[in-house]
């Protein structure tokens, strides 16, 4: 396997959340940046699953297990329990049925980790509120006719749906666009924070 690429910020926070050693399989993986450093820093064994051709091919050249699918397609491949975390970062929201696919991850992986933007953040409502359009932001940076995004969500929206579910949330961080945390956001997560990661495991 080729040596790691410099890490882009959101994936270098997912990476901290990932045991040594762990089964992983990662959802829409991109170009494969990500579980190659895993690999190459944390021993990781896995898979990612990515539609684009051109991502596919990145991710055979870095050495990285790659099968070429549909997120929306499901996971009807993997068996129950089959690893220790499925991940997801920001794909979530361009998903037909955002609740099954979260639903699958937990099937198959002992742990889901999943981020999103925030449409709860006080730009976007803003925008909304003061012009009357679709909101373009740091973290939201296409326009309506061009986003892949069809399910936004607000982290109080995320945080219902688990509850529904009886998902429970192991572990949460909310960040500004610059992936730090603030004193805003801790008083205010719903309006400040711009990305959210959250940990879910079976209740």
């Amino acid at each position: 396997m080729s040596a790691p690429q410099m890490l882009r910020a959101d994936l270098a926070a997912l990476s901290d959340w990932i045991p040594e050693g762990a089964r992983v399989l990662d959802l829409g993986c991109g170009d494969g940046a990500l579980l190659a450093h895993l690999t190459a820093t944390r021993g990781v064994r896995g898979y990612g699953l990515e539609i684009d051709p051109a991502n596919v091919s990145a991710c055979i050249a870095q050495g990285v297990n790659v099968i070429q699918a549909d997120l929306n397609e499901g996971l009807a491949d993997f068996e129950d329990q089959a690893f220790d975390v499925v991940l997801m970062n920001q794909a979530l929201q361009a998903l037909a049925r955002p609740d099954a696919a979260l639903a699958e991850m937990l099937r198959v992986g002992k742990k889901a980790i999943v981020t999103f933007p925030n449409f709860g953040h006080w730009r976007v409502r803003a925008s909304l509120a003061l012009g009357g359009a679709m909101p373009v932001t740091p973290s939201l940076p296409e326009k309506w006719f061009n986003t892949p995004n069809i399910h936004l969500c607000t982290v109080a929206d995320f945080e219902a749906l688990a509850a529904e579910r009886g998902w429970r949330i192991s572990r949460k961080a909310l960040l500004d666009h610059d992936h730090r945390s603030g004193l805003a956001i801790r008083l205010m997560p719903n309006a400040f924070a711009e990305m959210a990661i959250y940990e879910l495991q079976k209740g």
